[in-house]
């Protein structure tokens, strides 16, 4: 068999190899739920601003999964081959997240303020209607489910279908759909990002506040990517992926980094220079209290930490270090998405009860979203075995 036509040995995951793991995620999401309901009553307010937070971390993570399965597609990108099929798995999680957000639904009246505000009470509320308006506000939330899920679906869909009959045309159909997806998960991240986080102050207002949330999104979800694919080759599988690979993750993780640190500033330098209180609220809240403690923690362990180790090559290009740093950059994502839910309605700072109900929300969401994971890895290769540009990618070189 020639070079040019070497196909890899197919690997399917077995669910049984993971042992008691999946069975121990889908007891934790349910410990997780109930701890929330159990928060619900104690405090609907509690509960409301706990539950949004653990859903927008995981939304971002998801999504920001779907955006890097179009960019593979839509540049025709070789070297992402042996590792895309781990991020259409989790882009493929989007549906389930729409059950995760019916409690939000739940909680609008609490969550967003100008929900129950009458017409003429506030003249800023009415001069943004009709988009802040109950009906248009739904209509958005099942056009983002709706897009998503589309795109996500159709990705994997065609993905694992080629696997079995190689059809080539399959990678054009995902190349439009990638195109396509683009625009489409960036109207989506950014309008998501307007009507659920910035609408928790309909008073509050920023322009970066979309590319912010998704320099976040992108960066975390490619932590993300790095921490599965180390999991599974530490099982025995992903033979495939080589430190070629690990070195452009690392890269990537680098770029978002400085590319989040760059946006926060941008955002911050232009609310400070413009001076206007409609603006500064939001950095004022976040800087009283134990806030500070935590904003101050994001600016140092979100850019300057990981910005110094990710300069160094052999991080990059070394599994066993690259994924503590992966793994601290997730845990930055959940610090920033934090900082950004709770101070709305903790404005002089946090207290035990939000963290205890954050956990429960985290580990609700968390824990069916892996087990739901789990499903995945074992319905499909894991990795697209029939691809026309496996080989190109089994013979990376940076």
């Amino acid at each position: 068999m020639s070079e040019h036509s070497f196909v890899p040995e197919v690997e399917r995951f077995d669910r049984a190899a993971a042992g008691p793991l999946p069975q121990r995620l889908l007891i934790g999401g349910i410990v997780g739920i109930v701890g929330s309901l159990i928060g619900a009553v104690i405090s609907r307010e509690h509960f409301a601003y706990s539950w949004l937070f653990a859903f927008s971390y995981f939304f971002s993570l998801c999504v920001g999964c779907l955006f890097w399965t179009c960019l593979h597609h839509a540049t025709d990108a070789e070297w992402s081959v042996v590792v895309r099929r781990q991020l259409e798995n989790a882009a493929s999680l989007i549906p389930y997240l729409f059950f995760f957000f019916i409690p939000v639904m739940f909680c609008f009246d609490i969550l967003y303020k100008w929900w129950s505000v009458a017409p003429g009470v506030d003249p800023l509320l009415d001069a943004k209607q009709p988009y802040l308006s109950r009906p248009f506000f739904l209509i958005r939330v099942a056009i983002y489910f709706v897009a998503l899920s589309w795109v996500a679906w159709s990705l994997r869909r065609n993905s694992t279908e080629q696997d079995v009959d190689g059809e080539g045309r399959r990678s054009f159909t995902m190349r439009k759909f990638g195109i396509g997806g683009i625009p489409v998960v960036a109207l989506c991240i950014t309008f998501a990002a307007f009507d659920w986080l910035m609408g928790l102050d309909y008073h509050w207002f920023s322009t970066m506040w979309g590319v912010y949330i998704f320099a976040g999104a992108a960066g975390s979800s490619m932590s993300l990517l790095v921490l599965i694919v180390t999991a599974l080759k530490h099982q025995g599988y992903l033979k495939v992926v080589n430190e070629e690979h690990y070195h452009i993750m690392g890269k990537f993780l680098l770029a978002f980094t400085v590319f989040w640190a760059y946006i926060g500033f941008s955002q911050y330098m232009l609310i400070w220079y413009a001076n206007m209180p409609e603006e500064t609220s939001y950095y004022i809240v976040r800087n009283t209290g134990n806030w500070w403690w935590l904003s101050t923690l994001l600016v140092v362990g979100r850019f300057f930490l990981p910005f110094g180790i990710l300069l160094t090559q052999w991080i990059k290009k070394t599994p066993k270090y690259l994924k503590y740093v992966a793994m601290w950059i997730l845990f930055m994502q959940l610090v920033d998405v934090f900082v950004i839910v709770l101070p709305f309605a903790r404005k002089t700072g946090f207290g035990f009860f939000d963290v205890i109900l954050s956990l429960f929300a985290l580990a609700g969401i968390g824990g069916i979203l892996g087990w739901l994971f789990f499903g995945k890895l074992s319905q499909s290769n894991l990795f697209p075995t029939r691809d026309p540009r496996l080989c190109a990618s089994l013979k990376l070189t940076n």
